[in-house]
């Protein structure tokens, strides 16, 4: 199997954004965004994911954290869909669950070519470490419009919102971990059109 692995970069006059993502890692993850709790959750979506990922990204947080939390997500999708390249033998589909005490998230997630992200439930209106929760909902969004992947994200119950976001962060991580995986009983696309 050839190396699946995505680089891309992205600037423009509020971000410069580079990401590199290895899917057949071992969960390492180099993160830096000027935002504390947005790096631990990155790392902690490389640790749950096993992809290693590098992360750079310098923003106008100054203003606002948007920017950064958004371009990120469309520049790592980028590269998570680069790292993809034709999708041979992928289980493509997965369905998981992540508990952290009160909290718990479940994902359904299609790897099929048709970005989409759909929310059941809200974030909570409130910062943890400094971090505005409900944008996490903007960096799924963008990574799973940029990836090609669907997304249905159901936040079941929480509330601390340090544990909400976390569990959000390692559902949606632990599916791509499923989903990406290579089985070789699959041949070709896992698609009945023949294309993803």
């Amino acid at each position: 199997m050839n190396d699946r692995i995505g680089r891309v970069e992205r600037k423009t006059r509020e971000t410069e954004v580079v990401v590199t993502v290895r899917i057949d890692g071992s969960g390492e993850a180099n993160v830096e965004t000027g935002i504390g709790f947005f790096d631990h959750m990155l790392e902690l979506f490389g640790r749950h994911s096993l992809m290693d990922i590098i992360v750079k990204a310098k923003g106008d947080i100054q203003i606002d954290e948007h920017h950064t939390v958004e371009d990120v997500g469309i520049v790592m999708g980028q590269a998570l869909l680069q790292a993809l390249g034709d999708k041979r033998s992928i289980q493509r589909f997965a369905v998981t669950a992540a508990p952290l005490d009160e909290a718990l998230t479940r994902v359904n997630l299609d790897i099929s070519g048709r970005g989409g992200f759909y929310l059941h439930g809200a974030f909570p209106r409130e910062k943890t470490g400094g971090f505005d929760a409900f944008m996490a909902e903007d960096f799924f969004r963008a990574l799973s419009q940029n990836a090609g992947l669907t997304v249905h994200m159901e936040l079941v119950s929480g509330s601390n919102p340090h544990h909400v976001v976390e569990t959000a962060f390692k559902a949606l991580a632990l599916s791509l971990k499923e989903a990406v995986t290579v089985d070789h009983r699959i041949s070709g696309v896992p698609s009945t059109k023949g294309s993803l």
